[in-house]
């Protein structure tokens, strides 16, 4: 029988439910950051070229436009005189404009309180107070970007100067002329570029979305894989192994799981050896026990007859004799039942019955009717086993007798929640250790010196919670808010998986 085989006989494992895979799952991580980066590398490089860019084709064209303008003024105010007048200035913007109609010139010139533009262009009121004052203070050019709207303009300002008998670049002579000129030509390029990149920004943002899917593809399989063998682990299949492949660190991390499930492999069927054997241990021992308890039952009976007409010690031995047999015989036959439930041959032969009677046959019949309150309503019926429910109400209500306090109350439900039934036994006795309430239903666990040297074996609430989880219910204890111990017994109407007979 391999190690797997062995794992699903002795704990047949129960179908755990997956958890939803998230929307922030690796996967999506993963794309989310390729993307990211992608579009931020591509933003970032789409802004700097186009500004680069940007700047360049600006520089280029202020520089072209103010070293034209500037050569054209040089040539026209050669023929002017030192004092022109409203018909020179006229002359000099009309040549100016005329001979770089192409470009869409507009010229202003001023000198003192005489004014004269292009096309219709009469005055400097749309040009900054900043411009005017540079231009009319310094014999240097001047030139800003003025954006109206969509469209973006620019303005040069230049002063004529003169030295002696001609015009020169020192002194200022009073005249100054404006250009105003539409950057069309370079807008659209500026336009141009921004569309490119918004056009190079999308294919990189699909190409990086493709890469991250790509890559997600390779890292995640063997996460997929590992997920895989751990669920498989978990439900018991401890022969599972990962393929190891490649030298990187996924690599390592499936060698290290194949390296710990082989470890646990080795280590749980070491314990499922050990575990079966202490099994067969105690079953055998029990059976065996039952032949030599028997001949001691049927000697203790004829003795136990024969006391009272023994006196002293003789008396004495023979009480206490009968009384250590019948603790064995009892502590041997739950032994056998647990056995059983170890070995998965415990069955429920189910019948459709009243649980009120049910439960005061159980109180009859160990004759506890005058010793426990009841509330048993009638008429609610479920398809439990009798024996193993008579086994369940008497472990629990015998219990609160021997260890509780009066009164001892039984009580019988419906469950609040869900199609089931609730069975309580309460007493008003001492309570019990809140240390010792997560151990209540474990083998031979008994709560308190007290109890250590009662005649419990200590198997009694083990077998009762096996029966109780056979029937697919729940057992609970608690202490009472006022004093006592009470016990819950949770039951379906129905145990899974168990049909109506047809």
């Amino acid at each position: 029988m391999t190690s797997q085989g062995h794992i699903q006989k002795t704990a047949p494992t129960k179908r755990r439910r997956r958890r939803p895979r998230s929307l922030g799952g690796l996967r999506v991580r993963l794309l989310f950051s390729f993307v990211l980066v992608a579009a931020l590398s591509a933003l970032g490089t789409g802004a700097l070229t186009f500004q680069q860019a940007r700047t360049g084709v600006l520089q280029q064209s202020q520089d072209t436009v103010v070293n034209q303008f500037r050569q054209s003024v040089d040539a026209a105010v050669l023929e002017l005189p030192s004092a022109p007048g409203q018909e020179e200035l006229d002359s000099l913007v009309a040549r100016l404009a005329r001979e770089h109609r192409t470009q869409q010139w507009n010229v202003l010139a001023t000198y003192g309180d005489l004014r004269a533009a292009s096309s219709g262009l009469a005055s400097v009121d749309g040009l900054t107070s900043e411009l005017r004052a540079s231009v009319e203070t310094r014999p240097v050019a001047v030139f800003q970007r003025v954006r109206t709207g969509n469209h973006s303009s620019l303005v040069v300002g230049l002063p004529v100067t003169y030295s002696g008998d001609g015009y020169t670049a020192r002194t200022l002579s009073g005249l100054t002329l404006y250009l105003i000129v539409p950057q069309k030509s370079e807008q659209a390029y500026v336009d141009a570029l921004v569309t490119a990149v918004e056009r190079a920004t999308l294919p990189a943002l699909g190409l990086a979305a493709l890469l991250a899917l790509l890559l997600a593809r390779g890292v995640l399989r063997p996460v997929r894989a590992l997920s895989k063998a751990t669920r498989r682990m978990a439900d018991g299949h401890f022969d599972v192994r990962l393929r190891v492949e490649g030298t990187d660190e996924l690599a390592d991390l499936a060698q290290a799981f194949n390296d710990t499930a082989a470890a646990l492999e080795e280590s749980v069927t070491e314990l499922r050896r050990m575990e079966a054997g202490a099994r067969r241990f105690a079953a055998d021992i029990s059976h065996e026990l039952r032949t030599p308890l028997a001949a001691m039952t049927a000697v203790t009976d004829v003795l136990a007859e024969e006391t009272p007409g023994l006196v002293g010690d003789t008396a004495d031995a023979v009480h206490l004799i009968t009384e250590e047999t019948l603790r064995l015989a009892r502590l041997v036959d739950d032994l056998m039942e647990i056995s059983r439930f170890d070995a998965h041959a415990a069955e429920l032969n189910l019948d459709d019955l009243d649980l009120a009677e049910s439960l005061r046959r159980t109180l009859a019949i160990r004759g506890w009717p005058d010793d426990v309150l009841t509330d048993l309503p009638d008429g609610i019926r479920a398809r439990v086993d009798p024996r193993r429910l008579d086994v369940v109400v008497a472990n629990l209500v015998g219990n609160a007798l021997r260890h509780g306090g009066q009164p001892v109350t039984l009580t019988l439900r419906r469950a609040p929640d869900e199609p089931g039934v609730l069975i309580e036994v309460s007493d008003h006795g001492p309570g019990i250790p809140e240390s010792a309430l997560p151990h209540l239903f474990e083998r031979f666990y008994k709560a308190g010196p007290a109890r250590s040297r009662s005649e419990s074996s200590g198997l009694g609430l083990a077998i009762t919670a096996e029966n109780v989880h056979l029937h697919g219910g729940h057992i609970h204890a608690a202490n009472r808010p006022g004093g006592g111990a009470v016990f819950t017994v949770e039951l379906p109407l129905r145990p899974p998986g168990k049909e109506d007979p047809t």
